[in-house]
């Protein structure tokens, strides 16, 4: 397990167990009222200045179903200014691939080879209703980090946890080198925790699924205000599920 990743797939999961506060959930109305319409940017330059990550940059904002993730604050870390800048194909996507080939990201996303792989991946996000926002993460006017933020409670790993209404997911990794291993994704992991819970009042808790095998980025998550809940045996991997509570936000 390469001590520098801390990317979690995307798929789909399943497990064993069952609790008594599963929820029978109901798509909500805005679920199927909403179309994705945004168009491509322009090419991403090495460094973002605040005109370039603006929501607005030439296109209006994708609708999505996590209460407007293009127009969430920045965050001050002890790292820097971080920000997270929903993705645009045209813009982004060879820096995606890069992070993608990674072989430290490749164990675990499983996107690596040609860019449209990955491509097809950011569409089927992009093209959505909007439960899933793919961003990049720009720290100090650098892309140095990808994240998906999604309703967990309308994704398939809702039949699988105790998942109750608006309950938000995160995949992440963390896509320079540089900003491996030294704490910075811890750092980031909490900075995005707070941007949720600060941007969406009616979300009570976050969960993440990393692959157990992946210890630096389970320790991660711990180190981020996370707590181990259960195992889930997802499709490709096992996986620890991680819940940070928004009740125990200050404690954490």
């Amino acid at each position: 397990m390469p001590p520098t990743d801390f990317s979690t797939s995307s798929t789909g999961t399943s497990t064993g167990s069952s609790t008594d506060d599963t929820l029978d959930l109901q798509l909500p109305d805005e679920l199927l009222d909403l179309a994705s319409t945004a168009p491509l940017g322009a090419a991403l330059p090495a460094a973002m200045d605040p005109a370039d990550i603006d929501p607005a940059d030439g296109a209006p904002p994708r609708p999505d179903l996590l209460d407007g993730v293009a127009g969430w604050k920045p965050a001050e870390t002890r790292v820097g200014v971080f920000r997270l800048v929903p993705v645009r194909i045209a813009r982004d996507l060879s820096l995606i691939v890069r992070w993608m080939n990674d072989p430290a990201v490749a164990a675990f996303w499983e996107l690596a080879g040609s860019p449209e792989a990955t491509a097809a991946h950011l569409r089927s996000q992009l093209g959505g209703d909007g439960r899933s926002v793919p961003c990049l993460g720009v720290l100090n006017g650098l892309p140095m980090s990808y994240w998906e933020v999604y309703r967990a409670d309308l994704d398939p790993v809702a039949r699988y946890y105790p998942a109750r209404p608006h309950d938000t997911g995160l995949h992440l990794l963390i896509g320079g080198v540089s900003d491996r291993g030294r704490g910075v994704g811890t750092t980031l992991l909490r900075a995005v925790a707070d941007l949720v819970l600060d941007s969406r009042p009616g979300c009570g808790r976050i969960i993440a699924e990393p692959d157990l095998r992946n210890t630096p980025s389970v320790a991660a998550f711990l180190s981020a205000g996370f707590r181990f809940s259960v195992e889930v045996e997802l499709p490709d991997k096992r996986a620890a599920l991680m819940i940070r509570d928004r009740a125990l936000r200050h404690l954490l």
